[in-house]
Formats: structure tokens, C-alpha cells, sequence
């Protein structure tokens, strides 16, 4: 085998072909990988744009071996490993070809990087995947796709077409050009070309066997000891060992690459301290007083991070009060500045009063940041540059004021911040924690004379004016109105303001109720912020804008504002939101001007005015009541006719009156949970209570009874019964307003997973939500295919239809539809396909096990579903004909053959071969079954 070091461009430059085998697993890359490669590209990108060299990323290992199809005219390559970056990397080159509006543009990449122009079929991608992915693969190469394919090589193109949008954020603008010179030059990769006669499925299995390796902090150690023959004792007793046992590994590494970082390192990545580490030592020098002198000043630097990551071993109290709210706000990004910190305060420089100052700017920029809705991506720059940006003649308290007030950091003014609190949805910003810390800090503010013990409170955040109003909240709603905005657009625009949120114990008794109700229990509270709400006669949009500004006030003189002049420019509204929530919007459905308004903090006539001007998928947007807003045109695109006939089109239901169908109607939480900006898995997130699982059961249960009527809640008994019966088990919800009761399933390896949420209703109705946001990321329901087939079996109850365009989200349907027990039996049955699906074709009795064949989850699942019907097990992954024609499974006695996507080629010959093709995508379990136990 020979090795080389290459880059995307030199490895797939001229006609060629990389070829995908099938004992390889299908394209599986999830948004965590995307993020962290599309951060390394940024990070490349950067460089190019500052004209500066730097160190290129190694993105990873290729191994090709020659394809049995290879010749002299077109060379071919069998992708031993390294098949899911170079399958990611071709479709982030995809994306930036069609973010390009020149064709020129796309042309070329097309022709450098994508296919070969002038070879047919097959021959024509320069990457070819395996069978299930060659599909969409081909749809997304050649630009024919619908753009709202739920299978993982969609997910990934539109992430990275999103991360393209997205690059025209003010606060981090970018050349695409340079996101294309960071992919195909900059991200090296090691190429390792097996020889003719090697055996590749030998070496697939050796690359893959996966061991214990070692840490960055495990080879630095090694290599520091290495060169310490006569110290090396006594170094590791007084330095190395107390270190290592006061710290983590992982926070030792931590700690080195702080340390990188604080002498110059700025652009050095965890991922590359050990290397960096070396070069650091190698031009420092080497000798073993050099080597010790480093070890030693580690250790003295251990002391300041233990502080930080353990805030209760700083003696200071206002300077530990600090450094725990923001280790609680989860600011790892703030690391290098409070290293920084705690050393001049330990050499002298500062006092602990000027650090208590530092941190209360620090404190200021991340939360005026967050309640500004600022990104987040840029923080990690922004802290490991500062120490060396520090302006000479300021203290350097005064420096990190002015550093951060700068232009681009966009720490938020007062009235930007006046503004962001009184308009924008703050339920929906930041973390949870990080929004309890903001409302925790303003109660604080009020300096009550008995503060609240806020670690043993069990305090949670409550909507006065609740999520789901009933007539009372909405009639009040109306007062005041501005014209075209109705009362629930009026609430939506509102209910998640901080204007209307505060925090509570009692927030299972507060419920839904109106407000004279909870008034009595806010006015009894604790905290003086719930007394003062209780002190207002009524609770309106009047109301929920006085306390916005009330609030305002205290969060101004808590967090201290940004000096002013500081090369700062007058900033116009950033509307890079709105542009990345209609770019992510699905076909098949529709949104409304309310609910953009309501995500972005604005309002719907800013809303229409702002989308007078090109955006995408701005015919999806209608008026609350589902229709095309009057005077809608197609702007600077090319005009599709008339706009219902195009929403027709695309999948939405519109009705004689051209009323869009409002279950497909895509709300605030919807579009939040498109974006990522809320928790995916918030379904069966524990937050603290008080309850016991005993008590959380009765609570569930009483409110089922009292919300439902009996038939229903009867219907929802058995269900639970039923799931119970065939191996799940049950977790009720711990300290919400309205309880809930998850479907758990257990699974030894792949994780627990649940298919739904029973809440017994509060306020409203009782619903079942189906989590398909949770599904999306947990196999084998990461395609779209089985999410799909597990929409289609609910919708056969009867008044419940869940549109494909919500095979992301987490859609409901009321309980009332499981009242009849022919829907209750629907039901059961599609959560016994979820629950046989989800393992793998599991069953109680016997059968045979497709779970281990190297196949698609479609192809697992259908085959699951044939044991369980008694098929006989079939020969799984063989070639058959003269052609050697690749099939999931065959049945020889019956000569049919089971495959997997579309190839007129394969079918023909297989058929003339003397088989019977069945496709995958369009057979019913139940009807294959019958026809082969049929003619057995």
C-alpha cells in the first residue's frame, strides 16, 4: 500500500470515478459531523480571507484499491474507507454550485469536481455511491431533486445550502469562493491506494476494528517524559501527578491547548494541540529545564482552570458568585479570558475587585448577546484573541471593555437590548439554563431581604399568558389590536416575550387557568416578581409591554452596556432569521406572517414589507387565515402563475374558498424546532421536581380523567396497557403545567427511542405528539422512508392526517380520535410496526434475524416484517445473472429477487434471467408475504 498527502482538487481531478462498494454502510453523517466539518471549512475559509497561510485541516484518511472495472480510457476506484467525507464533501461542492447564480460558475464546478461530462449512465458522477443512496445521490449531482427528501444525503445538502445562506449574516459575512478554495485545497487528506492483488475486505475490516486511542494529553505526556531521562521523577511527582489528579483527562487537554492559546496560539484547535505542542517545544527549545519550566507553569495554570471548571474552590465570593453563573451558562468559550484573569490577579496585576469588574463585562456581553438573538459562532474567536488584543496605556479591565465594545461583537447597546426584550421571543434563545439564569439574576435585582435558595427552589419558567389560551386570554387579546393582526397572531407574538415569562414552583396549579386564578397563587409567592405581576388588574399586550420595560430597566443597570464610539456603525435590523427560517421551509407546507413575526420579534406588516424583496419560498407565507396575502407577486424571480396552483402543486390542500388546510400550517414552535433552536429531544427531558415517579403516574392518570371524557381516556389506558404488554415501559413528565405519559422502548445498543407523548390536556385538548424531530437522528428511522411509513399508518385513524411536510417536526392529533376502538386499534397497531421496526425486526416468537445483513434500515424493516409473517429466510446480498446483478435478498425456490432503488438495466436482466423483481419502495409487507407463503 502506498501513502500520500493530497487534497480534494488533486484527488478527483480528470475523468475518474470513485466507486462506493457494497459492503460499505449507506451515507450516515448526522448534523454533528456537518457542523464540525462546515466549522473547519469556516475556519480555512478565514484564513484565505485575512491572507494568511496557517496550518491546512486533515480532514482524514482515503483508501482506494483498483476497481475490477477499472481500463486505460476511465479509471476507476473502489472506496475502501473514507467514503462518508468524500460523499459529504461532493455535496457541500453541490450546494455552493447551486448557491451560484452564475452559470458559468456551476458549470465548472460541475466539471472539476462532480461528474465526468462525457461518460454515460453510471459513469457519468465522479463520485458513485452505493445502490440505496445512488438515488438521491444522482437527484442532488444533477440538480433534479424536490428539495425536501427526509433520507440522509438530503439532509446534508440542505444543511450545508442553509450554512450558504446563512453566510450572509452581518455579524459573520464570507466569500463563498473562499468556502470553495477551503474545501478543494485546504482540507488535506492522506491517500493510501491499495495494490491490485491486496485483499480489500481484509483491510475494510482492519481500518475499522476500532481500539482504545490514546488522548491529546496522553501523547503530550509521552512526549514530554520521553525527554526528561534524569528530571523526569521528580517532575511527574511535584507538577505532573497532583495535576493529573486534581483534572480530568479531558480537562487536562483543556488546560494545554488554554495554554497554547494564552502564548499566541490563537488558530491552533484542540483537535491539533499535540502537533502544535511539538512545533511550540521545538522552537522554545528542548532541554530538560526548558521542558520542566513549561510542566511547572501547567501546574501553576491548574490552579486557575480548577477555579473555572469548579468555581467552589475560588475563595473569592463575588468573583466565585461570577465564575458560576457562567460555568452555567455553559460559556466554555470564555475559557482563555478567564485564564487570563485569574493569572494577572495571581501575578498582581489586578485586584479581585478589578476581576469582579472583568467578569461582570463578560457576564454583560454573553447575555445581552443571547437576549439580542446574536450567534453564537463567532464567541470562540472573539475569547481566544482578546488577551493578545489588549490595548497598550489602558488597565487591562479598561482593554477587555474596549475589545469587546469594538465593531463586530456586537455587544448590545441599551436600546438594543430595550428593544430585543420588549419584541423578540426570548422563550425560544439560548439554553434553558441560560434563560433561567437571565430571569433568576433580574428576580435578584430585586434584592428581597429573604432571597430565594434558587439551587433548591425547583424553580421552572411559566407563560402568564399561557401557551394555549383559552376564550377568556384571547377576548382580552383583542383589546388594543392593530388592524390585520388578529388575537392569535397577537399571541404569538407575545406569549414568548420575557415580558410575559417569570419563574415559578407552582406551575402545575398556575396551568392554563385565567388570570384572576393565578393571580392569587403568583401574589403568595416568594419571589417578588411574581407579586408585582399579581398586583396588575388584568394581564393584556398593555401589561406585557410595561413589565418588558420594567424589566428592561433592571437588566440595563445588571449587565453594563458596551462603551460607545468604539468603532462602532448604526446597525440595521438583521433579517438573517427570517431568511433562514423560509429557506428551511418544506414543501407541502405553509406558515404565516404572524409566526415569522412572532420567531423574529417583529411584526406581520414588517414582515410583508421586508418580503417585497427576493426570498425563498416566500409564496409558502400566507395570512392567518391561510390565504394569499392581496398584491403578492413573484418579485425578481421568474414568475410560476398563479400561487395556489403552485401550493396545490407542492402538496398543500386548498379549498374551493383558497383556504390552505391548517394542519399543515407550519406555527412558532415548528419553526423553531426547524431551525434547532429548541431542544430535539425536550419530549423526555427530565427538569428538576419534586415528584415521585408513583406521583407523576397518579397526577397523569387524574388528569386524563378530568380532561377527557371517559371513552377516550379509556382508549389511552388501553394503549399504554399495550405497549406495556409488548416490551416498552412508560415515563411520566416531572413538574410541567400539563403532564405527560412518553412511550419508552429500550434497546440494548442503539439506544433507548420513543415514538410519542401522551399529554392528557390543559388548557385545550389531549393530544398524542409524535416525535419524528427525535426520529430523525436515531436509526433506523433516519431516512425518510420509515418515518413516511409511520405517518402513513397513523393517518389511517380516523381524523388524524399528518402532512409529509412534518416529518422533521413534532406534529399532535387530539385524543378524541382513539374514542371509537377501531381507531384505538389502528393505533396499536402502528405502534407495534414502530416498536418491531425500531428493533429490528424483533418479535416475541422465533423468525429469523435480518438485523446483522449489511442492508438499508427500509430493507431491514420490510425484512423483519416478512419473519414475523413466517417467510421463509431468503439469501440476503448476492449477485445474481449473467451480469452479476446486485439484489438485497432472493428466494430461489420462487426465483424473485427483492431490490433496492431504480435500475431499468438490472430489472431487465433479471428478468430475463427468470426472476420476478419486487422493489422495496413499493411493496407492502402483508402482500409479499401472502405471495410467498402462498405459493410455498
Amino acid at each position: 500500500m502506498k501513502a500520500s498527502e493530497t487534497t480534494l482538487a488533486a484527488l478527483v481531478q480528470g475523468e475518474k470515478q470513485f466507486q462506493i462498494p457494497l459492503y460499505q454502510r449507506t451515507y450516515s453523517w448526522t448534523d454533528k459531523q456537518l457542523a464540525q466539518l462546515w466549522s473547519d471549512i469556516c475556519e480555512q475559509a478565514d484564513l484565505l480571507a485575512a491572507g494568511e497561510e496557517g496550518t491546512t485541516h486533515f480532514c482524514g484518511s482515503v483508501v482506494l484499491a483498483p476497481s475490477p472495472l477499472n481500463d486505460a480510457a476511465f479509471s476507476r476506484w473502489l472506496v475502501v474507507d473514507g467514503q462518508q467525507r468524500l460523499t459529504t464533501l461532493s455535496l457541500a461542492l453541490a450546494a455552493i454550485r447551486d448557491h451560484y447564480t452564475d452559470p458559468r460558475q456551476r458549470e465548472r464546478i460541475n466539471e472539476q469536481y462532480l461528474i465526468n461530462k462525457f461518460q454515460e449512465d453510471d459513469g457519468y458522477f465522479r463520485i458513485l455511491p452505493t445502490q440505496a443512496d445512488r438515488p438521491a445521490y444522482s437527484e442532488h449531482v444533477r440538480n433534479t431533486h424536490a428539495g425536501n427528501g427526509g433520507d440522509r444525503i438530503g439532509s446534508a445538502y440542505r444543511y450545508f445550502r442553509q450554512a450558504l445562506i446563512a453566510l450572509d449574516d452581518p455579524a459573520e459575512p464570507r466569500e463563498v469562493s473562499h468556502i470553495e478554495k477551503a474545501i478543494t485545497t485546504r482540507l488535506t487528506l492522506v491517500q493510501v491506494v491499495a495494490d491490485r492483488d491486496d485483499n480489500v475486505h481484509r483491510i475494510f475490516e482492519s481500518l475499522n476494528n476500532t481500539g482504545l486511542k490514546l488522548s491529546q494529553a496522553d501523547l503530550v505526556r509521552n512526549y514530554l517524559f520521553m525527554r526528561l531521562p534524569k528530571r523526569g521523577e521528580q517532575v511527574y511527582q511535584t507538577y505532573w501527578l497532583p495535576m493529573q489528579r486534581s483534572l480530568s483527562n479531558e480537562q487536562l487537554e483543556q488546560l494545554m491547548w488554554l495554554q497554547l492559546v494564552l502564548d499566541g496560539g490563537v488558530r491552533v484547535r484542540r483537535q491539533d494541540m499535540y502537533s502544535a505542542q511539538q512545533r511550540r517545544l521545538l522552537r522554545d527549545g528542548e532541554t530538560e529545564e526548558d521542558i520542566e519550566t513549561y510542566v511547572r507553569e501547567l501546574h501553576r495554570k491548574a490552579m486557575h482552570f480548577r477555579r473555572i471548571v469548579d468555581p467552589e474552590h475560588e475563595p473569592n465570593l463575588e468573583v466565585r458568585r461570577y465564575l458560576r453563573r457562567i460555568d452555567q451558562w455553559q460559556a466554555a468559550t470564555t475559557h482563555p479570558v478567564l485564564m487570563m484573569l485569574l493569572d494577572k490577579r495571581d501575578t498582581g496585576v489586578i485586584s479581585s475587585d478589578d476581576l469582579v469588574l472583568a467578569l461582570s463585562y463578560i457576564e454583560s456581553f454573553l447575555v445581552r448577546r443571547m437576549i439580542c438573538q446574536r450567534s453564537t459562532q463567532s464567541l470562540s474567536g472573539i475569547f481566544q484573541e482578546l488577551p493578545g488584543q489588549l490595548p497598550d496605556g489602558m488597565t487591562v479591565v479598561e482593554g477587555l471593555r474596549h475589545v469587546l465594545s469594538a465593531s463586530r461583537r456586537y455587544w448590545a447597546t441599551d436600546d438594543e437590548l430595550r428593544e430585543a426584550i420588549a419584541t423578540k421571543p426570548f422563550y425560544w434563545y439560548g439554553k434553558w439554563e441560560q434563560r433561567r439564569l437571565v430571569l433568576q439574576r433580574l428576580e435578584e435585582s430585586y434584592e428581597h431581604p429573604e432571597p430565594v435558595d434558587f439551587v433548591n427552589a425547583k424553580l421552572t419558567i411559566e407563560h402568564v399568558l399561557p401557551q394555549e389560551p383559552g376564550p377568556e386570554w384571547l377576548a382580552a387579546l383583542e383589546v388594543g389590536a392593530a388592524e390585520g393582526e388578529s388575537p392569535r397572531d397577537r399571541h404569538a407574538r407575545l406569549v414568548h416575550t420575557l415580558g410575559n415569562l417569570t419563574l415559578t414552583a407552582e406551575n402545575s396549579r398556575l396551568s392554563n387557568h385565567p388570570f384572576e386564578r393565578k393571580q392569587d397563587l403568583l401574589a403568595n409567592s416568594h419571589l417578588e416578581m411574581n407579586r408585582r405581576i399579581a398586583a396588575t388588574a388584568t394581564w393584556g399586550a398593555a401589561e406585557i409591554a410595561a413589565r418588558a420595560a420594567e424589566l428592561a430597566d433592571r437588566a440595563i443597570t445588571l449587565w453594563p452596556s458596551p462603551i460607545g464610539g468604539v468603532e462602532r456603525v448604526e446597525k440595521t435590523r438583521d433579517w438573517s432569521l427570517l431568511r433562514r427560517a423560509l429557506s428551511v421551509l418544506p414543501p407541502g407546507t405553509w406558515t404565516s406572517y404572524g409566526d415569522l413575526a412572532a420567531l423574529v420579534g417583529s411584526s406581520p406588516i414588517a414582515i410583508g414589507q421586508q418580503m417585497t424583496r427576493a426570498y425563498p419560498n416566500a409564496h409558502r407565507v400566507l395570512d392567518h387565515a391561510g390565504r394569499v396575502a392581496e398584491g403578492f407577486n413573484w418579485g425578481d424571480g421568474p414568475d410560476r402563475g398563479d400561487v395556489v396552483d403552485v401550493l396545490r402543486t407542492e402538496g398543500i390542500t386548498v379549498n374551493s374558498r383558497n383556504v390552505a388546510a391548517p394542519g399543515q400550517r407550519l406555527n412558532v414552535r415548528d419553526l423553531a424546532d426547524l431551525l434547532g433552536m429548541t431542544e430535539a429531544d425536550a419530549t423526555a427531558a427530565v427538569r428538576p421536581g419534586t415528584a415521585s415517579e408513583v406521583d407523576r403516574r397518579a397526577r397523569f392518570f387524574a388528569q386524563l380523567a378530568e380532561k377527557n371524557p371517559a371513552p377516550v381516556a379509556e382508549a389511552v389506558t388501553n394503549v399504554l396497557a399495550f405497549w406495556e404488554s409488548h416490551g416498552g415501559h412508560l415515563e411520566y413528565g416531572t413538574g410541567a403545567k400539563s403532564t405527560s405519559c412518553i412511550l419508552m422502548l429500550n434497546r440494548d445498543s442503539a439506544g433507548p427511542i420513543w415514538p410519542g407523548a401522551f399529554y392528557p390536556g390543559d388548557g385545550g385538548p389531549g393530544k398524542l405528539e409524535i416525535v419524528f424531530q427525535h426520529l430523525v437522528v436515531r436509526e433506523p428511522f433516519t431516512g425518510n422512508e420509515l418515518r413516511n411509513e409511520f405517518r402513513l399508518r397513523l393517518n389511517e385513524i380516523a381524523g388524524v392526517d399528518i402532512p409529509e411536510g412534518k416529518l422533521a417536526l413534532r406534529p399532535t392529533f387530539s385524543l378524541k380520535s382513539l374514542k371509537d376502538p377501531a381507531e384505538y386499534q389502528r393505533l396499536c397497531d402502528a405502534l407495534l410496526w414502530f416498536r418491531n421496526t425500531a428493533l429490528g425486526g424483533e418479535t416475541t416468537g422465533g423468525g429469523w434475524d435480518a438485523e446483522t445483513q449489511p442492508v438499508s434500515p427500509a430493507v431491514r424493516a420490510l425484512l423483519a416484517a416478512l419473519s414475523e409473517h413466517g417467510v421463509p429466510e431468503p439469501e440476503m446480498c448476492v449477485e445474481l445473472g449473467r451480469h452479476n446483478w446486485p439484489v438485497e435478498a432472493v428466494w430461489p425456490e420462487w426465483r424473485l429477487a427483492l431490490v433496492e432503488g431504480e435500475d431499468d438495466d438490472r430489472d431487465s436482466g433479471l428478468a430475463e434471467g427468470g426472476y420476478r423483481v419486487v422493489g422495496v419502495e413499493n411493496t407492502k409487507p402483508d402482500q409479499l408475504a401472502a405471495l410467498l407463503i402462498g405459493e410455498r
